[in-house]
């Protein structure tokens, strides 16, 4: 689809004239000097529809630049159109408030204010114990806002603890775009003052710095290969090739070779990743340490498959040695768990954190790895509580020091001893308690990956 632009006359050259965007270097291109009424002028301003295709931009007519009105040179003036004034277009009439009317003749032997009386056999439509509605004009006692008294013997319908329902048209004091803060309110006592809330780690701010630096010295052929190649790689190119030479076969004009477009597509790739991850480093170097440990690592990771240049070298040691050091501190903390649930004798703390370290790279040293072994064969016994026992065997077998722990018996139980039988080929001591002949180990589990889910940049 084509679109008007206003373009200046840069060159001349016979037949042929350059041009490019009013007021900008990009975009640019050449346009044939017929169509150009009164002929092209180097410096002048022209009205131009032009089409972008995938080779660059291609001037369709030209017409002149517009003219300011000598009577209103600025195009300021605005005219003001009176109107006779008339009445309104709709009469509204509202009913009279109260009962209707009595018909002509009938005659009413109340007194004013007095309710009728209820015929033989009628039901009232109040339940017992509900108050009669106020008649108009009556005033009440409470003031506005104020609950009822609860009168003797009354009991309340609300639980201990529960929510007084919002009445129609009160308004909340929390704006609607508002969190729920956390107090820190103990269970029983006063709530801590100087308490707010705490925020969890952020993702790398997304950054196009580096992309519109590439963009602004590519050509006009280029540029449209470069946006498609940052949006979604080669395929996003190939893509666009398609749909393109699709439309332009339909509506007879010429189409592109997908070749061609695949070179240029092909030089260009080297520069448009290194764009895309030196702004995904610069978002993370200016995140610090509110970014997530496995984005920064990703970025790090990520430097393996770029060509890197003086600036993205000097961008990926800042990250590494941010990221060592956040690993570093995650490892001084993990052994000081682990050597407090040791000196505890917690044997489910102990074989939790030896399962989850903070790194892939971290492990158990073997003074470490000797004591938890031994708290863990002295805790599984046949005396055991048996619900305790399975879960300390579940935990032991996700554990790198599964095959080491030597059980000293299995409580007499169904369900003991079937956990028993699922992991021998985990712990073999297992299989000797049973009187089995030791299975082999089993294979090692699959990491399974986690789809990752797209954030709004």
């Amino acid at each position: 689809m084509s679109r008007r632009i206003d373009i200046e006359i840069t060159s001349l050259n016979g037949e042929v004239a350059t041009w490019r965007a009013a007021g900008a270097k990009l975009p640019k291109g050449v346009v044939a000097a017929s169509l150009v009424p009164g002929g092209p002028v180097v410096g002048g301003v022209y009205r131009a529809d032009v089409e972008q295709f995938m080779e660059g931009f291609e001037v369709l007519s030209v017409a002149p630049p517009k003219t300011a009105s000598p009577l209103d040179p600025r195009h300021e003036k605005l005219e003001l159109i009176a109107r006779d004034a008339k009445g309104p277009d709709v009469t509204v009439t509202y009913a009279p408030k109260g009962r209707s009317p009595r018909r002509e003749g009938e005659r009413s032997s109340r007194r004013e204010g007095e309710r009728p009386p209820r015929r033989e056999g009628e039901r009232s439509s109040r339940r017992e114990g509900e108050r009669p509605p106020r008649r108009e004009g009556e005033r009440s006692s409470r003031r506005e806002g104020e609950r009822p008294p609860r009168r003797e013997g009354e009991r309340s319908s609300r639980r201990e603890g529960e929510r007084v329902p919002r009445r129609e048209g009160e308004r909340s004091a929390r704006r609607p775009g508002d969190r729920p803060v956390r107090t820190g309110r103990p269970e029983g006592g006063r709530p801590r003052e100087g308490r707010t809330e705490r925020r969890g780690p952020v993702t790398p701010p997304m950054t196009t710095a580096h992309r519109n630096a590439l963009l602004a010295t590519l050509s006009p052929e280029q540029l449209p290969v470069a946006e498609q190649l940052l949006r979604g790689g080669m395929p996003s190119v190939r893509a666009a090739v398609e749909t393109q030479n699709k439309n332009a076969s339909a509506q007879g004009r010429p189409t592109v070779d997908p070749a061609t477009i695949e070179r240029i597509a092909e030089d260009l790739l080297a520069r448009t990743n290194l764009a895309v991850w030196k702004d995904r480093a610069a978002g993370g170097v200016g995140a610090g340490k509110e970014l997530r440990l496995r984005d920064l690592r990703a970025i790090v990771t990520s430097a393996k498959t770029v060509s890197l240049d003086d600036e993205a070298r000097a961008q990926l040691k800042e990250l590494q040695g941010a990221l060592h050091d956040r690993v570093e501190a995650l490892r001084v903390q993990w052994s000081e768990k682990l050597d407090r649930a040791i000196e505890t004798g917690d044997v489910t703390e102990a074989l939790t954190l030896v399962g989850r370290p903070p790194d892939v790279s971290t492990r158990v040293s073997a003074e470490a790895a000797v004591k938890v072994v031994a708290l863990t064969s002295e805790f599984l016994r046949a005396d055991q509580d048996p619900g305790q026992w399975r879960a300390v065997v579940e935990l032991a077998v996700d554990t790198s020091i599964r095959r080491n722990v030597k059980p000293s018996g299995i409580p007499d139980d169904e369900a003991s001893r079937a956990v028993a039988i699922h992991n021998a080929g985990a712990i073999p001591e297992l299989a000797k308690l049973l009187g089995m002949k030791v299975p082999p180990p089993p294979p090692p589990a699959k990491n399974v990956r986690r789809a990752v889910s797209r954030r709004a940049s």
